[in-house]
């Protein structure tokens, strides 16, 4: 497997933009886990007193219409996105590369039922797709995780649909089917370590879409519900008063903005070392 070659984390070390990614991310979710550390206030305190104060030393980043600090929001928010983000991604990366996976290893007709729905949910946008699931089932936490699971697991089942097609037609699988080998255990053994290095890259770039797809369906009230903060229903608590307190919608974007650009350039670093000649 090639992320975890020598050759390859040596490559991955001298990629600096890969290694800048993988900083900011370690920041984030340093920042995430440890929060209520961190956090100089109670996230549902408030003070109203002090509403709309501008970032000072007291605090850092403001406060919002109820007197709470922004900053102290902002981190404890940063457990739901993130939470939500590499969740919904796991969960389609499981059941997407699966499913992928074995309908190109089978081929004929389940093959072509497969792809038929694949192809039908690919025509929705990732958003679009998940506002309607989540329409369905109801807002909150977990059934925004199910809705970006389920807008994600045609395009893992993409990825990993190619290469199982190609791979099927190696001599390792065909001895290995000639031996009594059943199709799972091939597909297990032999298929998907082949698929790893792809997926994870992918994964780790779509982690970003999925985090931004959380932001705008609790920016649209259908994810993460009050009081427990999320980055997108800051925003949208932000937007209302965007002349008066811009500083309210500002920072929460910041750390979006900050947490895709870490996911994009550790996919892009993680991608970079898929070329085989970065590792002559």
């Amino acid at each position: 497997m090639l992320l975890f070659d020598k050759k390859a984390l040596a490559a991955f070390k001298q990629n600096k933009i890969a290694l800048v990614g993988l900083v900011i991310l370690v920041a984030i979710i340093g920042g995430a886990l440890f929060a209520d550390i961190i956090a100089p206030y109670d996230v549902r305190e408030q003070d109203i007193k002090n509403r709309y104060q501008p970032p000072s030393m007291e605090h850092f980043l403001g406060t919002d219409e109820f007197g709470r600090d922004v900053f102290s929001r902002i981190l404890i928010g940063s457990r739901v996105s993130l939470m939500v983000g590499i969740v919904s991604i796991l969960i389609a990366m499981v059941f997407g590369v699966l499913l992928g996976a074995y309908a190109g290893f089978k081929g004929g007709w389940i093959d072509q039922v497969s792809t038929k729905i694949i192809d039908a949910l690919m025509t929705f946008p990732s958003l679009i797709l998940g506002i309607l699931v989540v329409s369905a089932l109801g807002p909150g936490e977990k059934n925004a995780v199910i809705a970006i699971a389920i807008a994600f697991i045609p395009r893992f089942a993409r990825v990993a649909r190619g290469p199982a097609i190609v791979l099927k037609e190696n001599e390792f699988i065909m001895a290995s089917r000639a031996g009594g080998a059943t199709d799972l255990r091939v597909i297990v053994q032999h298929v998907l370590p082949n698929l790893v290095g792809e997926v994870v890259v992918m994964g780790s770039l779509w982690v970003s879409t999925a985090i931004i797809i959380e932001a705008s369906l609790s920016f649209l009230g259908l994810g993460v519900q009050p009081p427990t903060p999320s980055w997108g229903m800051m925003i949208k608590a932000g937007v209302d008063e965007i002349q008066m307190a811009p500083w309210l919608a500002v920072f929460p974007g910041l750390a979006i903005s900050l947490a895709v650009l870490a996911f994009n350039l550790l996919g892009d670093g993680l991608r970079d070392l898929l070329d085989p000649k970065l590792l002559k």
